[in-house]
């Protein structure tokens, strides 16, 4: 986890196989295993999105091991408000378990950038709209739209990579 915090991009993706796989034995022992998978995608979230708050001091799992009991309870909780009869097994549906994860991954990222940046982006590369649409609807010129896409990409690039540095 220290070296992932000083940006070092391959840590911080042996990091989070390594913790999914503990975190995975800690929800089965825990949860129905149909909860299993969401439980251990929520938990990679919020470790993704309080990394910074982790203190080498102390250890590791102790840090995760909160941050999972936390996710275990959230997930507790929606168990209890579910209706039991809400899906049968001889209902066929497609899995979009990658889909939903990266939707949320998305949205997550997204949130750590600028306004002007994630509403632009938003706009141009992910609903289609031309540049001087997303201008007309945000009230950027469209040189501050393409500006704010190139840094906004750039930041999310950094993020993904672990780099925090980047504006």
């Amino acid at each position: 986890m220290v070296a992932a915090q000083d940006g070092n991009g391959g840590a911080y993706k042996r990091l989070l196989a390594d913790l999914a796989v503990w975190l995975h034995r800690y929800f089965s022992r825990r949860l129905p295993r149909a909860e299993v998978d969401d439980a251990v995608q929520e938990a990679l979230l919020a470790v993704h999105r309080s990394r910074h708050t982790y203190d080498p001091r102390y250890p590791l799992l102790v840090w995760v091991s909160a941050i999972a009991k936390r996710k275990w309870v959230d997930q507790l909780r929606a168990l209890e408000h579910r209706s039991a009869d809400e899906l049968t097994d001889t209902v066929a549906t497609p899995d979009h378990e990658a889909a939903v994860i990266g939707a949320s991954v998305l949205t997550s990222l997204l949130g750590e950038l600028r306004p002007a940046q994630s509403q632009v982006i938003q706009l141009v590369k992910l609903e289609g709209y031309s540049l001087e649409e997303a201008s007309s609807r945000t009230g950027q010129s469209i040189a501050a739209v393409k500006v704010n896409i190139h840094r906004g990409i750039a930041r999310l690039r950094a993020l993904i990579m672990g780099n925090t540095d980047v504006a």
